[in-house]
């Protein structure tokens, strides 16, 4: 007879409060360094995904990780706890020396060793990709995002200057600064630097979560193409603020278009995600014609 487990050693809820109150003091200081930049704005959309994603895995949570189920089955409580004093250290590491992405990192573990010792490994799996989604919102170290961002940037300016003299537009590039008339323009990290790239991965990912398609290597090559599909929104984001800047001014390029520019890199890449997911679709169904197959293999059945 297997005995049962009714009960967590450590309290759960106590736990839940505590990281909640070292949330507080860490949310207020994104929200006044972070958060109001460009380059980490999409913090809080990040967060806020993450905590509907949670919400809608809920349910599955409750249900793989019973209150009463045989000891065998019980939340593995030495590996939380443990996560728990090593995500106490970096917070208080992070948050002593302002090191935001110890300190970020460290109430995404927490998060995971509470769901870990209250709802066991069952649990954990169903929440696994909000708790990983919430990965985005860490603030990225500075020497990584200058030392991607540069050659990205240059990359950028490159692909979109191209682009604008093939189509006879009077533009010239001395590395990121882009010339259009009487014009001088530098693209900024904002435009094309590895927190957007960063964003529009994540994007594509929280994309395939909700499109649910079975077949992994669909998945995988989307994920894969997200970043040249993120290349692509971050050109057609800086063709768009040169081509405002040289028809409607200076003052133009850098007010509301500006701003407007933002939205457009996400509605392009989202657009290409899913003209690039349709694409995939037919080439599969065609091969699947091609063989003679009149209906999807089990294994891969879901979303076309």
């Amino acid at each position: 007879m297997s005995r049962m487990v009714t009960s967590t050693p450590w309290g759960p809820t106590a736990l839940a409060l505590g990281a909640a109150a070292l949330a507080v003091p860490t949310g207020w200081r994104l929200a006044h360094t972070v958060w109001p930049t460009d380059e980490q704005g999409h913090g809080p959309v990040i967060l806020a995904a993450s905590a509907w994603l949670l919400w809608r895995a809920w349910p599955a949570v409750k249900a793989a990780g019973p209150l009463d189920v045989p000891a065998w089955r019980a939340p593995s409580l030495a590996t939380a706890s443990v996560l728990v004093a090593l995500a106490l250290v970096a917070y208080v590491l992070g948050r002593s020396q302002a090191v935001l992405l110890l300190e970020v990192g460290a109430l995404v573990a927490l998060g995971v060793a509470l769901l870990l010792g209250r709802w066991g490994w069952g649990g954990l799996r169903a929440a696994a990709f909000p708790m990983f989604f919430l990965l985005f919102m860490i603030p990225l170290p500075e020497a990584l995002v200058a030392a991607v961002t540069a050659p990205l940037k240059a990359a950028v300016s490159m692909v979109a200057t191209d682009a604008m003299q093939a189509a006879g537009l009077p533009v010239a590039r001395n590395g990121v600064m882009i010339t259009a008339g009487p014009y001088q323009l530098l693209v900024a990290d904002a435009c094309a630097g590895l927190t957007t790239l960063f964003t529009l991965e994540a994007l594509g990912l929280l994309y395939l979560h909700l499109r649910g398609h079975a077949a992994w290597w669909r998945n995988l090559t989307l994920a894969l193409l997200v970043v040249p599909i993120a290349f692509g929104a971050n050109v057609l984001r800086v063709i768009t603020l040169v081509l405002v800047t040289l028809h409607f001014g200076d003052a133009a390029g850098q007010g509301y278009a500006h701003d407007f520019a933002g939205f457009t890199l996400f509605g392009a890449a989202l657009m290409l995600m899913l003209a690039t997911d349709g694409v995939i679709g037919l080439a599969r169904r065609g091969v699947l014609r091609l063989r003679g197959q009149t209906g999807r293999p089990l294994a891969e059945a879901g979303p076309a």
